[in-house]
């Protein structure tokens, strides 16, 4: 039975299917980076692997799959990160608006899982940031200024002539 199945095989073999034994025979394969190594397989289980590995490549955050509920709340709890690095108070206000303005949208016309979701609120994301950056400004240094019994007045210094 064997026998018939390679004969058939050698008959009907396709054109890169015979470049492909032709190769094995005459050593082309042997001795490739990884050769003797387990693939890299996904997880069992994971229907959506491809999805995962493609995102990744692409530099897509995985939370961008996630439901418009879910996502808007993750978006709530990383918004004193989003705001960190904005140069001052109406930057930072102008992006807790724009993501209110997505929450009342929801919240007039949900779809999705019904997760329970707060209005973000400006002065509470603004405190915070001038929380955050008062913390990371550095010290003040020492000012070098005379002392007052070495001050002399600026006409006192001028030379005499």
């Amino acid at each position: 039975m064997r026998g018939d199945a390679e004969a058939f095989r050698g008959r009907y073999e396709s054109v890169v299917d015979e470049q492909i034994r032709k190769a094995i025979e005459s050593g082309q394969f042997d001795d490739l980076p990884g050769a003797g190594k387990p693939l890299k397989l996904p997880a069992p289980g994971d229907e959506n692997w491809w999805l995962r590995s493609k995102l990744r490549s692409e530099g897509v955050p995985t939370h961008a799959l996630l439901p418009r509920s879910l996502r808007l709340r993750k978006e709530i709890e990383d918004l004193d990160e989003a705001v960190r690095d904005l140069r001052d108070e109406a930057d930072g206000r102008a992006v807790v608006a724009e993501l209110d303005r997505r929450v009342v949208d929801f919240l007039r016309a949900p779809s999705g899982p019904r997760v329970p979701i707060r209005r973000p609120s400006a002065d509470a994301v603004v405190t915070r940031w001038r929380e955050a950056r008062a913390a990371a400004r550095p010290a003040p240094a020492p000012s070098s200024a005379p002392r007052p019994a070495d001050r002399r007045r600026w006409w006192r210094r001028l030379p005499r002539g």
